[in-house]
Order: structure tokens, then C-alpha cells, then sequence
């Protein structure tokens, strides 16, 4: 099937811009990213409500990732920007695509990515807030940035890379001491994931430099190196850290709320185990044992709220 899109939504006003071979490659991305949505999308339904918020959050990630790749693979959500160099044989100041969309998806998508770690850490709430406000503190000024013509756009490229090392010293402090209180399967899975999207995360600015800093990169290039990178972000990291958690017991986290739970059911280790009861009391057809997790529980029934210390005390008197 021919590409046509160009065609359609000509790259008005920019001279560096993506060919019909940059927007086959998008195709490519949003159709992974599509397939990946779906197949959490119904994934969710295999656990009980109130046990869902992880498949939740990647869902955010996905759907806005798709939502974006379908633009930009369109030849739509971009601004024309004057260049600071002259690269690839283009003189200085020649107008080119800034994807303005891009930022967008990641205002979204990439505190969710954070939330998924951190919620799966016990972090305190003050400490996630924090978080995630240096994180959007990062995307803007990195669209900013890339708005800006002059050299004054290196400037918000520093305060995006200072709010990222920010982001990289709650995960490997704060974040990883509370996963370690969780207990070891929580800490493996929270190391393994934030190592993997530390890395991949670390190569955003190294990207931004390239192409909406520098222009050294063309924009078909740019979009390989983001298509990769989000590839592995999103769709590869999400399916990882969600199989990492199905070995933990996500009671602990205490994150069932509304009609689901109530504030004096929620799970208590110390309580269950000063009134002499498993973990698993008043959760029919379930037996004694340390682990919830994603895969051992099915259908879409709620989660059956624990017994409160008092009702506890009364069963086991």
C-alpha cells in the first residue's frame, strides 16, 4: 500500500523534513505500539479490580505513544524552526521540522513510565510529586528548547539535563532504599527496571542534542533514533517491569482503594500476623501464601477487602 501521507499534509514551510521513507518507518512504530496497547488492554481483565493500576499506567503510555506516532507518521504536529548550524549541506538558518507532538506524548507518557517504577517502591507520596514535577520540568524545557533558534536553547537543554539527573538520584537513593524495605522481590524488580529505563532515558538528550539542538542528524534519522528509543521505552520496558511485578506480592503496596477496599481492610502484615492469620483471609478460593502478584489470581471480580484487627481478633477467638 502506498504512502501517501506526505501528499496529503505537505511539510509546508520547513526545508529539513521527513521523507515518505521517515513516515513508513512511523507507520512502523505506531503499529507496534497499537498491537502493545491492545494486548494490555485486555491483559488487565485477567486480574481483579483494584489490582489493575500498573496495566493502568502502561495503558496511558501506549495509547498516547500510538496517538502521537499516528501524527508525526501523518506529517502533522510540527512547527518550522530556523537552525542554529549549517549541517548536511544546509546552510544556517534553514527551517526545520521541530516536532512539537513528541513533547506532548512524553508529558504524558513519561511520568506514567516514572509512576510505574515508584508505585511498585512504597516511595512517599511528597516524594513521587516531586518526582514527577522535575520530570515535566525536563519535557518542557526540552520543547522550549527546541522552539528557540538561538543559542539560548542550550541554556534550557541544561535545565532539562539538571532535572534528569534529579530524576536519577531519587531512583537510585530514596526509590531503591523503600523497594529494599518491601522486601528482595520488589527490590530486584525495581533495581532491574529503573538500570533499564536510566539508561534508555539517558540517550534521549544525546538525541535532542543531534537533532533539534545541533540539526546534525536529518529528520528521517531523527526518527529512527527516537523510534528505537521509544520501541524500548515503552512497549519492551512496559511488558518487562509488569512481568517483573507479577513475582511480587502487591498487597503490600497497599493501592486498592474506592469501592474495592476500605481504609480498615487494607492489608497489615504485622496486624494478620498479631491475630494469627494468613495473609490470604477472606479472599475465597485462595490458601496461605506469601505472593498476590498479576497471574495468580483471574477474572474480573474485585478484590475482596482484608478483615479489620478487631474482626480478625474476633474470628481467631
Amino acid at each position: 500500500m502506498t504512502n501517501h501521507a506526505l501528499d496529503t499534509n505537505p511539510p509546508n514551510g520547513a526545508l529539513q523534513h521527513i521523507t515518505t521513507r521517515g513516515s513508513d518507518w512511523l507507520w512502523a512504530v505506531f503499529a507496534i505500539m497499537s498491537v502493545t496497547d491492545i494486548i494490555v488492554f485486555f491483559w488487565q481483565f485477567a486480574l481483579p479490580r483494584g489490582h489493575r493500576v500498573f496495566h493502568q499506567l502502561c495503558l496511558f503510555i501506549l495509547t498516547t505513544a500510538a496517538i502521537a506516532y499516528f501524527c508525526m507518521a501523518s506529517d502533522l504536529g510540527f512547527a518550522s524552526i530556523n537552525t542554529e548550524f549549517s549541517h548536511m549541506g544546509f546552510p544556517q538558518n534553514t527551517t526545520r521540522q521541530i516536532w512539537y507532538v513528541r513533547y506532548i506524548d512524553w508529558v504524558i507518557t513519561t511520568p506514567s513510565l516514572l509512576l510505574t517504577l515508584v508505585l511498585g517502591s512504597g516511595l512517599p507520596l511528597s516524594d513521587i510529586i516531586a518526582l514527577c514535577y522535575f520530570d515535566l520540568v525536563m519535557i518542557v524545557t526540552g520543547l522550549v528548547g527546541a522552539l528557540v533558534a538561538t543559542s539560548y536553547k542550550w541554556g534550557f537543554f541544561a535545565f532539562g539535563c539538571a532535572a534528569l539527573l534529579y530524576i536519577w538520584w531519587v531512583l537510585a537513593g530514596p526509590a531503591r532504599s523503600s523497594a529494599a524495605a518491601l522486601g528482595p522481590e520488589f527490590k530486584s524488580a525495581f533495581i532491574k527496571s529503573a538500570i533499564i529505563l536510566s539508561f534508555l532515558w539517558l540517550l534521549y538528550p544525546i538525541a535532542w542534542g543531534l537533532a533539534d539542538g545541533a540539526s546534525v542528524i536529518s529528520p528521517d534519522s531523527e526518527m529512527i533514533f527516537y523510534g528505537i528509543l521509544d520501541v524500548l521505552a515503552k512497549p519492551v520496558f512496559t511488558f518487562f517491569h509488569l512481568y517483573s511485578l507479577s513475582k511480587c506480592d502487591l498487597s503490600l503496596l497497599q493501592l486498592s482503594s474506592g469501592k474495592f477496599s476500605t481504609s480498615g481492610g487494607v492489608f497489615d502484615r504485622e496486624k494478620h500476623a498479631a491475630a494469627g492469620l494468613p495473609a490470604t483471609v477472606g479472599v475465597p478460593g485462595t490458601t496461605a501464601g506469601p505472593k498476590g502478584g498479576f497471574f495468580s489470581k483471574r477474572g474480573t471480580r474485585d478484590v475482596v477487602a482484608e478483615p479489620r484487627l478487631s474482626e480478625a481478633t474476633a474470628v481467631n477467638a
